[in-house]
């Protein structure tokens, strides 16, 4: 009989398999079966109770030694769990005051859980904007998403075209993050990981003030991050899967 962390892995890998192909979700209703699997699961799932339970007491003077639980190395480290070419599963550990900066998932659908912790998350859209404007360089998005989130709290979904495609994580607080992409990046297919930055740029004509009423909207330009922002692979020790 499987226990309760495997069952729930394991719900969750088979429901993505007969929810997602090789050009993302078979339906709006398969997005929405997997977000309900997905809400279901907690850091205890994924062999991430220990963490979860030190970093309630955090920003408490009564602290456990953050030491014994939380790895040493200041690097963000992703949980590999599963990759096909329809999806993949994985877990970011990201440590506390650490960022991954504006990246974008093109023609992915996304759909992510906060284990543990306090993340401030900063997401956009970009706006549909016609000549004149040279969107080869410097594009315009409108502001999706500000502000904190913790956990215990509901799973995002991130679209293709809306829901906050591009979008950057700050830790407060050491944290975990569930990811499930379809279909996964593959530069093969043009699916291609770019990062981005906010740039000064005006608008004289008024045009995307007319279009975005309502709405902030940054321009955001391709940069390459610094050397010394790091993702390592890490050995993912929870439940495994029954392929």
């Amino acid at each position: 009989m499987p226990s309760t962390t495997t069952a729930a892995i394991q719900k969750l890998y088979e429901v993505c398999k007969v929810s997602f192909s090789e050009k993302g979700p078979l339906s709006a209703e398969a997005v929405d079966n997997v977000h309900t699997v997905l809400d279901m699961i907690m850091p205890s799932d994924v062999g991430l109770e220990c963490e979860a339970r030190a970093v309630r007491f955090w920003r408490s003077p009564r602290a456990l030694n953050r030491k014994r639980v939380f790895h040493s190395s200041p690097a963000i480290r992703y949980r590999h769990i599963y990759e096909c070419k329809s999806f993949s599963i994985g877990i970011f550990c990201i440590p506390a005051s650490s960022i991954i900066p504006l990246h974008n998932h093109p023609g992915m659908t996304v759909l992510s859980k906060l284990l543990y912790g306090t993340v401030h998350v900063k997401s956009y859209d970009w706006i549909d904007a016609a000549e004149p404007f040279n969107l080869s360089k410097v594009r315009p998005a409108k502001v999706v998403r500000d502000g904190e989130m913790s956990a215990p709290c509901g799973a995002m979904v991130l679209h293709p075209e809306e829901g906050g495609n591009v979008h950057a994580f700050k830790a407060i607080t050491p944290c975990a993050i569930l990811d499930i992409l379809t279909p996964p990046y593959s530069s093969e297919d043009g699916r291609h990981c770019s990062y981005f930055r906010r740039c000064p740029k005006s608008d004289p004509s008024g045009i995307l003030l007319n279009r975005t009423k309502g709405s902030d909207f940054v321009w955001l330009e391709e940069y390459h991050p610094r050397d010394s922002f790091v993702i390592r692979r890490d050995l993912y020790t929870g439940p495994a899967l029954n392929l």
